[in-house]
C-alpha cells in the first residue's frame, strides 16, 4: 500500500445480507431473504499463513523483494496461477509494461454465477523493492488467495459471477488496476457489481479500518465486525491510494478492509483494539523487516473471515 490511514469510530448496526443489482450500485441492494444467503466457512488463518511463508521463500530466493519487473514478482504471482489452476478457476495473465519493465496482472474467474454480475476481489501482489512486503501486501493476496481456494473446496455455487485478482506494480501507482479497467469495455465495466480490495490486514500493531465508499460493502464488514465485538473506524484517507482507485473513478462500487500502515496508533484507538499506542501500525512498513515476522495472527485471522464473508453475503 502506498499510505496509511487513520479515521474516526463508526457506530455498526445488525447483521444483514445483501444482493446486487445488475450493473449498479451494491449501495442500492435489496436485502435478501435470510435463508438464501450461504454461511461463509472459516479462513484457517494456518493456511493463509502458509502461502505467506512460500511468498517469503520466493523473496528470499530473489534479492529479498517480490517488487515489479523482478523475478521475486513474477515468481510470486507463478505460484498463486499454479494454486487457482489446480482449484478449477479459468485464469489470466494480462501483461503490461511500466517504468521500462513488464508488469502482469493475474485474474482468476470462478465458473458459474450470473456473469451480468460480477463480484470482483482484489490485491495487489507487488511489494517494495527494500523487502519482501509479507503485510504489503502478501497478507491480502494470500487471504484472497485462500478465499478462493475454499470456494473451490466447498464447491461453492453463488448466484452472481466470482472474480479474484493479483494486481501488478501497485507500489507504482496502482499501475496494474489501471490498465485492467481502462482495457474494460463499456459493458464489461456495468457487469461489475462492486469490487473489494485487501491491502495490509495483518499489521502487528493493528487497526480495524473499513473503507467508507459503497454504503452496502461498508455494512456488511462492519457488521461482520459488529458480531465479533470489534468496533470499526472508516478509512477515509486513503482513496485513490490502493487498487480500488481505478474501479471507484470508473463508477463501480468499492469496499475494502486495511489494519494501518505507518500512521500512528493513538491512545483512544489502542483502547479499543489494544496493541500499542505512539507506534505505528506497521513499524516495518516498506522496510526490509516486512517479513513474516512482521504478521499480527489475530489481525490476519479475523480480516480474511471478514474477507470470506462479503464474498459469500454480496455473491449469495
Amino acid at each position: 500500500m502506498k499510505l496509511s490511514v487513520s479515521g474516526r469510530t463508526t457506530a455498526v448496526g445488525a447483521v444483514a445480507a445483501l444482493t446486487l443489482l445488475a450493473g449498479g450500485s451494491m449501495a442500492d441492494a435489496a436485502p435478501a431473504p435470510e435463508s438464501a444467503v450461504a454461511a461463509a466457512p472459516d479462513i484457517p488463518v494456518a493456511a493463509v499463513k502458509a502461502h505467506l511463508t512460500q511468498l517469503q521463500s520466493i523473496a528470499t530466493a530473489n534479492g529479498g523483494n517480490r517488487a515489479h519487473g523482478r523475478t521475486g514478482y513474477k515468481a510470486s504471482l507463478d505460484y498463486v496461477k499454479a494454486k487457482l489452476d489446480a482449484a478449477g478457476f479459468t485464469t489470466t495473465t494480462q501483461q503490461f509494461t511500466s517504468s521500462g519493465r513488464t508488469g502482469y496482472n493475474l485474474i482468476a474467474d470462478w465458473p458459474g454465477g450470473d456473469t451480468n454480475q460480477v463480484v470482483m476481489t482484489g490485491s495487489h501482489l507487488d511489494s517494495v523493492t527494500a523487502g519482501p512486503g509479507i503485510n504489503d501486501n502478501g497478507s491480502g493476496s494470500a487471504a484472497i488467495l485462500e478465499t478462493a481456494l475454499t470456494v473451490a473446496r466447498t464447491a461453492y455455487h453463488p448466484t452472481k459471477h466470482l472474480r479474484f485478482a493479483w494486481w501488478g506494480a501497485e507500489e507504482l501507482g496502482m499501475v496494474g488496476s489501471r490498465y485492467y479497467v481502462s482495457n474494460l469495455s463499456t459493458a464489461n465495466r456495468a457487469k461489475i457489481s462492486g469490487y473489494l480490495n485487501f491491502d495490509m490486514i495483518g499489521s502487528p500493531n493493528p487497526g480495524y479500518f473499513v473503507y467508507d465508499d459503497d454504503p452496502a460493502i461498508e455494512k456488511t464488514f462492519k457488521d461482520y465486525f459488529t458480531g465479533l465485538g470489534i468496533a470499526t473506524e472508516p478509512e477515509t484517507e486513503g482513496d485513490g491510494r490502493s487498487d480500488h482507485a481505478p474501479f471507484k473513478n470508473a463508477g463501480i462500487p468499492v469496499g475494502g478492509l486495511f489494519s494501518g500502515a505507518d500512521y500512528i496508533k493513538t491512545a483512544a484507538q489502542a483502547t479499543k483494539w489494544g496493541g500499542t499506542a505512539g507506534q505505528a501500525f506497521d513499524r516495518c512498513y516498506h522496510r526490509s523487516c516486512d517479513t513474516t515476522s512482521n504478521i499480527n495472527d489475530t489481525a490476519l485471522d479475523r480480516h480474511g473471515d471478514a474477507l470470506a464473508n462479503a464474498v459469500w453475503q454480496l455473491s449469495s
